[in-house]
């Protein structure tokens, strides 16, 4: 007897988002809104993954961690220390989703290379991932969704986030070097780096790669300077006569897109027919410290019940368009979904490289993690907030 094959997601996706457009379940003007708010999102996140799979490709990840190591001097923990440094910045500029599928693999190979237990690397790449996502408002695409509504509040996304942002990363590198600090002993002996098979090319995708950087902070439209980055460096990848690094139709994550459309879809549909209302209800009301942990509590339990997206999205409205209840909100769903192995797509992405590198990872290790860092992580980022308010 033949299995049946699984239908995929997208495809679930796609049928949801048509039967509700033609259905009129999604009213027309709602939907056109829809499409103008995350229109660019999507576009962002397209070019944003093709930056990351050219850099890679480049050998960009490669040559950051082979530069670790010449600087550790065969110290373990200070080669843990710089992978924690490649680590926050690989998700602040290229998003926590680059982190969990491009960095892993490399930081996995690296702490095998010099004969270091490899799952400390591996989880402090995992838990940076979600932590050190609040960073910039491509850090993550929850961020880049709340940045609408701050703007529209005249509220500047790098004045507000900085300091729950640099808590979150703090406090998660301490408890993490606590937990590890027996692994991280000793010494190590340094190898010879590979030397990449295109120096100009992968000059180039560094410069390129701290040009968007800049260009982020300084305000340029993210989805511009993302999609700039990426023709620039295909261009110039195909001119060295290089391989892309996955096929030309995966290049674009179009599978993906697809199903985040999907989720925007779903929700949005849920709150015209008076989601809202329930979730406003769970979610309180106020900006007061009890009124922001409140808030910060039902996000942190959707974002680990469902997943973090869905649930900024389905509380979104509940934050409203109050800068301290949006913040609240994205701390919660960007430094707090640890605590089960899909409570973020990047946890979800970091799980299934573990296992294509033969680094078995079972799931009570990441709750174990979880338990660890998520309360203590979201709590001082929230008081960080109310701090310097």
């Amino acid at each position: 007897m033949a299995h049946r094959r699984p239908v995929p997601w997208w495809l679930v996706a796609v049928a949801v988002t048509a039967a509700v457009l033609v259905t009129g379940w999604l009213p027309g003007d709602d939907a056109l809104e829809l499409l103008e708010r995350t229109g660019p999102v999507l576009l962002f996140v397209a070019a944003l993954t093709v930056v990351a799979e050219l850099c890679a490709g480049a050998g960009l990840f490669d040559a950051a961690a082979a530069l670790a190591a010449r600087l550790a001097r065969g110290r373990r923990w200070v080669l843990w220390v710089l992978v924690v440094v490649l680590a926050v910045a690989s998700t602040a500029v290229l998003s926590l989703d680059t982190t969990a599928v491009l960095l892993t693999p490399v930081v996995v190979a690296l702490a095998r290379r010099t004969h270091t237990a490899p799952l400390p690397f591996a989880l402090a790449v995992l838990a940076l991932a979600n932590t050190a996502s609040l960073v910039l408002p491509v850090s993550n695409l929850t961020n880049l969704l709340a940045d609408h509504t701050l703007r529209r509040a005249g509220v500047d996304y790098l004045a507000l986030m900085w300091p729950p942002a640099l808590a979150a990363i703090v406090v998660t590198v301490v408890l993490l070097a606590l937990r590890d600090r027996r692994v991280l002993r000793g010494r190590f002996e340094t190898v010879a780096a590979r030397r990449p098979a295109d120096g100009l090319l992968l000059r180039v995708a560094a410069v390129a790669t701290g040009a968007m950087a800049v260009a982020f902070v300084a305000g340029v439209p993210p989805a511009l300077a993302a999609t700039v980055t990426a023709v620039a460096l295909l261009a110039v990848t195909l001119a060295r006569g290089r391989p892309l690094p996955v096929p030309a139709r995966d290049l674009v994550p179009w599978r993906t897109l697809v199903v985040v459309a999907g989720l925007f879809v779903v929700v949005a549909t849920a709150h015209a027919h008076g989601l809202d209302e329930v979730l406003a209800t769970a979610a309180g009301a106020g900006d007061d410290p009890a009124a922001l942990a409140r808030l910060a509590g039902v996000g942190v339990l959707a974002a680990n019940g469902v997943n973090n997206l869905p649930a900024y999205l389905a509380l979104e409205p509940a934050a409203g368009s109050d800068p301290l209840r949006v913040a609240a909100l994205l701390v919660a769903t960007g430094a707090g979904p640890l605590l089960t192995p899909w409570g973020s797509l990047a946890t979800v992405l970091w799980w299934q490289r573990c296992r294509q590198v033969m680094l078995a990872v079972p799931a009570a290790t990441i709750v174990r993690q979880g338990l660890l860092l998520a309360p203590v992580v979201v709590l001082t980022a929230l008081a960080a907030l109310v701090a310097t308010s």
